[in-house]
């Protein structure tokens, strides 16, 4: 009986009524309790939880949990669902709130023109009570529920402030009513009505509601990305079936199906063009702005723009299988994700409402002793509550991190993690595969030396023994023999050696095909062509030979050279890391001629050449620049370079055009590149260095605002009224703050 672990299930679940850190502590905290949670993260920004777990049916046990906490679970796309309401939805409360404050605030105008125009008590408390009771009944209902759970956040901050404030004004009130205007009376002299601090209590209320209301629709924004993903997947398809043509739902769509796609219309799934040339735009996807062209075998995207000509594909991917979906799914994670950076914020937020509760209370003892009137402590306790609420300490990180993240997907740049993230900023050399990142990976077979058969043999030979084979090296000999038109007998007994080459028979003949190295292993003898070898590696050449195997060992057939050539921008690049300071590397397993002519071509020196590196030793030569205390990202095809994509400090897998390596980028890479553009690792390090730096200043902001707000409230230089603006002032700044990624834009190439 097998006892392995399975593997954990991810779910995802909408958390409606955080608003802190303070919150999303809570929620994890309640969330991990649960039996067979493996692990919890909440984001304040996407309102969400991912729970990592060994039982998918336990969602309903997850659910109560959330509940059970003082909060309501929604569905996972609630807050993206949400974003195509009106951009006045929600705002119902905050008006009917500043249309009850505005005759309360009011008299302050007055006062500063010399005019009374204070209400009279009654009415400012027939104002006041809605807004405090009503209005303000998700702050007792939150803050009862975070009292109960032995916790604390922002919505108990704002009642104990807020009911603190209106509770004072009822004493001042009450007790002028029972005693001091009757003994006013006594005297025949006209009763005056005591100051009273309604106002302060409901204006806070209406700010706190007006600062969430607006940092609501700042957090749709900063779902945009995710909303301009999930709107290009069509909701119909053209099937093509036994009666012709018929609409159909996309989630009817099955692997195999034929489909047809009209100018214009955005392609419903992947698929393999059978029929027509189109051109194609995947700027979405790839954030490549110009049409790609298209023939018959062409692979296609779901989700992008079909040119100027109807189409027939056959599907081969569908729902959660699609590029598309992987792309969404990538960007879901990078934004629920937490930062390191965030560990910092968690053990603040842990204390910082038990801390806050302590200043208040030693403010209004301190002022009280010192022979002041209790309202004057009570006022400038009131005013430390309401100040210190941790609401954007919950939104510095996440907020960022949602921009960040949003706006290079609209590049083609995905971002796996958050910690891929922050990584990325600190890389210092950057380590480059050569075939298929630097190089376009399109090899031509440029030369073919023969050996005891004619040059057309030995080619046919080489293709039969290739056929079926998807490397670089094999489609270019393929393709050579196709040119020639040449017979290929398809092989048997193939069989890759990893690292060194493919072996097998072409009829009765046992064929070795590979690199030099593995020529040299086999005890073959290269005297007769080792003058034309080397004359070929040193123009460039990546050098292969063909053997055959008899009883007595194996004799060389062919020597046969290979070209490659520099992608567009490769060149500029890596001239654009060495002008940022980045030390650049390239590994390759071609011979150290061939890699330091084509290192010669990009503009790399040849101290910064690793040649002849076996596939299996990319990972030990990345470990290797780790070792000088530097970190390092490795830039690969994704396929092969799986290894050295983990072992990088930051993976980023490029994918090819022909979509090879892009399902392994996805896994095995921090960062994938969606198009072949090397110009997107630098975009991809400068979207990392700027994301930190606003996380950085947001949460400096936020830290600053309670830094020197709850001083000054403690101190008395902070009415309430005042504290309220500056908190929501805090949230709102963080948002908008963070949203300054949205103008982000690759310096070099992005385009």
């Amino acid at each position: 009986m097998s006892t392995e672990t399975p593997s954990p299930t991810t779910i995802d679940i909408g958390i409606g009524g955080m608003t802190c850190a303070s919150c999303v502590m809570r929620v994890e905290k309640a969330l991990k309790k649960v039996p067979g949670v493996d692990s919890a993260t909440v984001n304040l920004a996407t309102e969400s939880a991912r729970i990592a777990v060994h039982d998918a049916g336990m969602e309903a046990r997850l659910r109560r949990a959330v509940r059970d906490a003082g909060y309501e679970p929604l569905a996972p796309s609630a807050a993206i669902d949400a974003v195509d309401a009106s951009p006045w939805a929600g705002f119902g409360p905050v008006g009917i709130g500043l249309a009850l404050c505005a005759p309360l605030v009011l008299p302050m105008v007055g006062d500063l023109f010399g005019k009374d125009w204070m209400l009279p008590a009654l009415w400012q408390f027939l104002l006041a009570t809605p807004v405090q009771f009503v209005l303000g009944v998700r702050f007792y209902k939150a803050g009862w529920h975070a009292l109960l759970a032995r916790s604390g956040n922002m919505d108990l901050l704002v009642a104990l402030g807020t009911s603190a404030g209106w509770g004072l004004s009822m004493w001042l009130w009450l007790s002028f009513l029972w005693g001091g205007a009757a003994e006013h009376a006594a005297h025949g002299m006209a009763a005056m009505e005591p100051h009273l601090y309604f106002e302060s209590s409901a204006v806070v209320v209406t700010l706190v509601l007006l600062g969430k209301w607006l940092e609501t629709r700042t957090k749709r924004q900063t779902t945009s990305a995710i909303r301009a993903l999930h709107g290009l997947r069509p909701d119909t398809a053209h099937l093509i079936g036994r009666d012709g043509e018929v609409d159909v739902p996309v989630a009817e769509v099955l692997v195999g199906d034929k489909l047809a796609v009209k100018p214009g219309e955005r392609f419903p799934v992947d698929g393999t063009l059978l029929e027509g040339r189109t051109q194609v735009d995947e700027s979405m996807l790839t954030g490549e702005p110009l049409p790609v062209a298209k023939d018959a075998g062409a692979k296609l995207t779901g989700g992008s723009i079909n040119g100027e000509g109807r189409v027939v594909l056959q599907v081969r991917a569908v729902g959660v299988d699609t590029v598309l979906s992987s792309i969404i799914r990538l960007v879901e994670d990078a934004q629920a994700a937490k930062a390191p950076i965030q560990r910092l914020v968690d053990q603040v937020s842990a204390v910082f409402v038990p801390v806050v509760l302590v200043i208040a209370l030693a403010t209004l003892l301190g002022w009280y002793f010192t022979g002041n009137s209790f309202e004057v402590a009570l006022i400038n306790a009131v005013a430390v509550l309401v100040i210190a609420c941790p609401c954007a300490l919950g939104l510095a990180t996440p907020a960022a991190i949602m921009a960040g993240t949003g706006v290079a997907a609209k590049f083609g740049i995905l971002i796996k993690d958050a910690q891929a993230l922050e990584v990325a900023h600190t890389v210092n050399v950057v380590a480059f595969d050569k075939t298929g990142t630097l190089t376009v990976g399109q090899p031509r077979l440029t030369a073919l030396v023969a050996v005891g058969l004619t040059d057309d043999q030995a080619l046919a030979l080489a293709a039969g023994l290739q056929s079926g084979s998807e490397h670089p090296l094999a489609r270019a000999v393929l393709q050579a023999a196709k040119d020639k038109a040449l017979t290929v007998t398809p092989p048997t007994d193939v069989q890759a050696v990893t690292g060194r080459g493919t072996q097998g028979k072409v009829g009765e003949r046992t064929l070795l095909l590979g690199s030099l190295r593995w020529m040299a292993e086999l005890g073959v003898d290269m005297a007769p062509v080792a003058a034309q070898a080397a004359d070929l590696q040193m123009s460039g050449a990546t050098v292969s030979a063909m053997a055959e195997q008899h009883a007595s060992g194996a004799k060389l057939l062919a020597l046969l050279a290979f070209a490659d050539e520099p992608k567009p921008g490769a060149k500029e690049a890596l001239a654009t890391l060495k002008a940022r300071g980045i030390q650049t590397v390239m590994i390759s397993g071609d011979n150290r001629g061939a890699a330091e002519a084509m290192a010669m071509r990009l503009g790399l020196d040849a101290k910064d050449v690793l040649a002849e590196v076996l596939p299996g030793d990319k990972a030990a030569k990345v470990a290797a620049l780790k070792a000088d205390g530097k970190a390092v990202a490795f830039v690969g095809d994704g396929v092969n370079d799986a290894p050295a994509l983990a072992a990088a400090d930051v993976g980023m897998a490029m994918a090819n055009p022909n979509g090879g390596g892009t399902d392994v980028a996805m896994h095995a890479a921090g960062i994938t590149l969606m198009r072949g553009d090397p110009l997107l690792v630098a975009a991809a390090l400068d979207i990392s260095r700027r994301t930190v730096s606003k996380i950085r200043q947001n949460l400096f902001w936020a830290f600053a605002y309670n830094a020197a707000g709850i001083p000054l409230a403690a101190l008395g230089y902070l009415s309430p009224v005042v504290a309220g603006a500056a908190m929501a002032l805090s949230s709102v700044s963080v948002m908008t703050n963070a949203l300054l990624l949205k103008r982000w834009t690759p310096e070099q190439g992005g385009k």
